[in-house]
């Protein structure tokens, strides 16, 4: 069997158990032609881009797949048809990595900038102090 990776994409509307609940439903699929899910991740609601059929937003699920290509197939279509799908890629890979995905690993950090009352804090600590060296 060949290996895969899969990205959906599920409307924003649904709540996070509606949006892996599609994931199962597709993974069941899956399993029912032939194929197995090796690993599936739920990476949260994020924005897009650019709107697709009017979203700004959508669930995002990861699956590694190793199916063969009928299954493959079945699978796709039917999302195709599904109100619920945004948008969908799989994609043919050599191997599946082990641990979390790169999505996951960077949700840990804590991106968000500095308020400007905590930056005035640390520039004081500094000693640095801009509105006195003005004057």
């Amino acid at each position: 069997m060949r290996l895969y990776e899969h990205v959906l994409i599920a409307r924003q509307d649904l709540s996070s158990g509606q949006a892996e609940a599609i994931g199962q439903k597709y993974a069941d699929i899956l399993t029912e032609h032939g194929g197995e899910v090796r690993k599936s991740e739920y990476w949260g609601l994020k924005s897009f881009a650019y709107p697709i059929r009017k979203y700004r937003k959508g669930h995002y699920l990861l699956m590694n797949i190793a199916a063969p290509a009928p299954a493959l197939h079945e699978m796709e279509r039917l999302m195709g048809l599904d109100e619920d799908v945004v948008r969908h890629l799989t994609v043919r890979v050599e191997d599946h990595d082990e641990g979390p995905s790169v999505i996951l690993q960077n949700r840990g950090g804590d991106r968000r900038r500095p308020r400007r009352d905590e930056h005035d804090d640390r520039s004081e600590a500094r000693g640095n102090t801009s509105h006195e060296e003005s004057e």
